[in-house]
């Protein structure tokens, strides 16, 4: 397991379209959340750690803001075949388990982790009703232990967008493990 942080991708970045298949067995696109004022997008997979850590905080993010308008989106763009862990079925096994909330899509070819240029899971983006990039970064600032959590970077960054608000420049990198790239 290599650690990794997310790249940073440049703010204002358009958010980059996709066809991928959901484990509801539908396909998503961005124009499926054309309604959604914040569309978050994250990089994630079942084994991962740093993601198993913070999947319940990922869960309520949804629960809480999800009649505010913003929409999350889990995307596992891993080889499956070398990490059977993070296969389509295990993607369904998960999202039952733990009754999440949001689509969780899989990117077989891995060819949208590399358009959005995603590093490690979980990896972050947020866009406004634009779909331009204002927020790519941590959930909070302690992914190991949520008791121990001091600042919710996501949740603040969610709060200015939906006041209208301007989005800290000042934002901390994601941080997990590498993408399982074939």
């Amino acid at each position: 397991m290599a650690l990794l942080n997310s790249k940073m991708v440049p703010l204002g970045t358009k958010a980059i379209d996709f066809d991928l298949l959901g484990t509801d067995d539908k396909n998503y696109s961005l124009d499926f959340f054309k309604d959604k004022k914040v569309l978050v997008v994250i990089f994630m997979c079942n084994h991962c750690p740093y993601v198993i850590a913070v999947l319940e905080r990922i869960i309520a993010i949804q629960n809480d803001y999800a009649d505010k308008g913003v929409q999350l989106i889990g995307i596992n763009p891993n080889d499956t075949v070398n990490y059977p862990e993070d296969s389509f079925d295990n993607m369904k096994k998960i999202v039952k388990e733990k009754n999440v909330p949001f689509p969780y899509l899989i990117d077989e070819s891995q060819n949208i982790a590399r358009k959005y240029d995603a590093v490690c899971t979980p990896d972050i983006y947020v866009y406004g009703n634009e779909r331009t990039l204002i927020y790519r970064g941590r959930i909070d600032d302690s992914w190991q232990e949520e008791s121990k959590v001091t600042r919710k970077d996501l949740r603040e960054a969610l709060d200015a967008i939906l006041k209208g608000n301007p989005v800290s420049e000042e934002q901390t990198p994601s941080m997990g493990c590498s993408i399982k790239w074939r």
